[in-house]
């Protein structure tokens, strides 16, 4: 009884609430009965409140391990604040200076100190070792346990060295792991590594009721990522990321458009960052833009938003990264965007690991795909990835893919098909496999099973691949089969599974997203309310002609057809906004633009026309360091081959942006790379069928000039030399 009372009276004194959450009380109780404890809470459950009272209440010092230095910062602050004095909680890490380490160790040595948050690499210098040996220390709290685990999203191998650390600072030290993200698998190699088997574990449910989740597909991303802003104006919102370039290109495209934001990354001064993070928590900024890998240790209770620019790299990740949206149990929005393209880049960061690092990575990554392209309750399958059951209907419509209409399909015989093959077979191969062989797919590892003589290869090609991937993630989903983790994701039947051979029944499962379906859906989405203005498109396509026939040019020239078309949703009327429209740069809209502005101007007066608001969302300047760059290596007569080699690009790839400069209405003299590989007669010919050509199509030129007589090289090189002369 005298520690509950304690307890509580702790609780509203430095806290001041007056009712524990959750599991935090048992938690508390245990730690202070000198017990190993494991907790598993989501981010906003609470977590540091089971560490740092029980530290308070007990004699010395509590040792805090956390790997970010922003988050030491930021809880140290807080602390202070309840109204302890300024020794009560330290950091010790790498952004102290020597003056610094030694006030904090001079305030621990003399007892002033209850929480001490040390990084993971600073705990494990000798001298920092020697210097824990001589203290009291109540407990160890090790936060982010999950980097641990080489299954978990952030693995450190630093935090495998802890157990023995903690071994060389004292005996029978208690300790408690925390983490916000733990499959069973991570679950087991945390309490493996910190031999804690006997630790009583608390874990939460995973569910958090207040967040809508949504994925969607990735197209004209930046517009839409300021659209949300504005449109959630004066809120605060975090985004995340893969590269720090494209952080500050967000960041700067938010600041361009009246949104405060700041970019956050580890390219940035340690003193930037550390006042980005003060101006966040302070909501002098509503915006932070950030890199996944870097991470933000903020505890800023009220974001309300979460947007992910690129897919993360696990479900560990996404899940604590979304996490930070709502923890005050106020509005919380997760926005991702997703891509093949990311997903490829993604799997290429992989290929030069070890095999073994490569495989779990490579598993890991599926599941985000599986999240991503599945129509399932998208909170059913969070849940599921920890081990939890849900079901959906508890959604209550917090997730796009519940708030939009299914297509159902009869799986009862192809989930029979597959759940047999597995049973026949010996439970040996992942979903992929399954995929493949169903749709018939030769690959050597069908071929070398002799699985292409079974009568199922191929008896499920007419069904399709995304019925199959639907059939694979749900039969999943809903325990007819369970991934075996440790060995790569091979496919295990479960009694149900077992139980519905013996007994099939009919069942219905949800299609997958399109993600074709998904790309036009966003363009509509683009586009409602503002559908083509076909009467200014026919004055504009007039007006492009007569200026295409004095300049004795093909139209697509002056403007390309999906820029006049946008040109009649968008209504731009200076400059500036004409540079938005896809496809023109500053040079097209200098040299071009003022008649199509002027028209434009005078048919949106006649017609008294109500112009999207939304439409005016600037950008940097086309000409980005990247681009740039490009054009002073052609002004230094550089190969693009070398080009290429030199931005880490594929040749057709340097192609596509030295495209995309000229397409803005840079002018680039590629003669003397031209000139070295195509004859001057074969130029000739090329330039000519331009001239007459109606449009500009690589592919129709190389059909009209013949494939055998032409590379598209050539095609795509004077395509380029064409529009760079005559359209810039």
């Amino acid at each position: 009884m005298e520690i509950n009372k304690a307890l509580f009276d702790n609780l509203q004194n430095f806290f001041g609430f007056d009712n524990f959450k959750g599991d935090q009380e048992a938690i508390i109780t245990n730690i202070l009965q000198k017990k190993d404890t494991f907790v598993i809470m989501p981010t906003g459950g609470g977590k540091s409140i089971c560490y740092q009272l029980p530290a308070l209440m007990s004699e010395g010092t509590a040792l805090v391990i956390s790997p970010l230095i922003a988050l030491m910062k930021n809880q140290v602050d807080q602390l202070r604040a309840f109204g302890g004095t300024d020794s009560i909680a330290h950091f010790l890490n790498s952004s102290l200076n020597k003056a610094d380490t030694l006030k904090v160790k001079q305030d621990v040595s003399d007892g002033e100190t209850k929480l001490l948050y040390v990084a993971p690499e600073s705990l494990s210098k000798q001298e920092n070792i020697d210097f824990l040996r001589g203290l009291t220390v109540s407990f160890v709290a090790i936060d982010e346990a999950h980097c641990i685990s080489e299954w978990g999203h952030d693995f450190r191998p630093e935090y495998r060295k802890i157990r023995q650390i903690i071994n060389n600072i004292g005996e029978n030290i208690p300790i408690i792991a925390l983490t916000a993200t733990a499959t069973p698998k991570v679950q087991q190699d945390i309490q493996k590594n910190l031999q804690m088997n006997n630790a009583v574990l608390f874990k939460s449910s995973f569910n958090r009721s207040n967040l809508y989740y949504e994925v969607r597909a990735k197209r004209n991303v930046l517009k839409e990522i300021v659209r949300y802003a504005k449109k959630h104006a004066g809120k605060s919102g975090i985004v995340y990321c893969l590269s720090r370039k494209k952080v500050d290109e967000v960041a700067e495209a938010l600041r361009l458009n009246g949104i405060k934001a700041l970019p956050y990354h580890a390219g940035l001064d340690s003193k930037i960052r550390a006042e980005t993070q003060d101006s966040f928590l302070m909501e002098n900024v509503d915006v932070i833009v950030a890199t996944i890998a870097f991470g933000m240790g903020i505890d800023k209770p009220d974001v309300r938003y979460v947007i992910h620019h690129d897919i993360p790299k696990s479900m560990e990740g996404y899940y604590q990264e979304t996490g930070r949206a709502g923890r005050d149990g106020g509005e919380g929005s997760c926005l991702a965007f997703y891509s093949e393209k990311d997903i490829d880049k993604l799997a290429k960061f992989m290929k030069d690991k070890p095999v073994s690092e490569r495989e779990i990575g490579t598993q890991i990554l599926k599941e985000v795909i599986d999240y991503s392209e599945s129509a399932v309750c998208r909170r059913k399958q969070i849940l599921h990835y920890f081990g939890e059951n849900f079901n959906e209907m508890g959604c209550n419509s917090m997730c796009d893919n519940c708030r939009h209409p299914k297509k159902y399909f009869d799986a009862t015989q192809p989930l029979l098909q597959a759940l047999k093959f597995i049973q026949d077979c010996g439970e040996k191969f992942n979903d992929t496999y399954i995929i493949n062989l169903m749709m018939g797919v030769d690959n050597t590892q069908i071929s070398l099973h002799e699985h292409d003589k079974l009568p199922v290869f191929g008896s499920g090609a007419e069904q399709g691949e995304l019925l199959w991937k639907s059939l694979m993630r749900q039969a999943v989903l809903n325990n007819y089969v369970q991934k075996d983790i440790d060995s790569y994701g091979l496919l295990k039947l479960t009694k149900l599974g077992t139980a519905f051979i013996s007994n099939p029944t009919t069942i219905k499962f949800m299609m997958n997203n399109s993600m074709e379906a998904l790309e036009d859906e966003n363009e509509d989405s683009h586009q409602q309310g503002s559908s083509m203005d076909t009467e200014l498109l026919k004055k504009l396509k007039d007006l492009r002609e007569k200026i295409s026939k004095k300049n004795k040019l093909p139209p697509y020239v002056i403007f390309q057809e999906q820029s006049v078309e946008e040109m009649c949703i968008h209504y731009p009327i200076s400059v500036a906004e004409l540079k938005q429209i896809q496809g023109v740069g500053s040079g097209k809209a200098m040299k071009f633009g003022p008649p199509f502005i002027e028209l434009i101007k005078s048919h949106v007066k006649e017609n008294d026309i109500d112009r999207p608001v939304d439409f005016v969302i600037k950008s940097a300047a086309n000409k980005s360091a990247f681009k740039i760059s490009i054009i002073q290596n052609i002004d230094r007569q550089l190969t693009l081959g070398d080009i290429a080699a030199s931005k880490g690009l594929t040749y057709e790839e340097i192609l596509k942006e030295v495209e995309s400069i000229v397409g803005s209405g840079t002018k680039l003299n590629l003669n003397y790379y031209i000139d070295d590989i195509i004859d001057e007669d074969r130029q000739d010919e090329i330039f000519d069928y331009f001239r007459t050509s109606e449009v500009d199509s690589v592919d129709l030129a190389l059909s009209e000039l013949g494939k055998e007589d032409y590379t598209r090289e050539e095609i795509q090189l004077m395509r380029i030399k064409f529009l760079s002369e005559f359209g810039n």
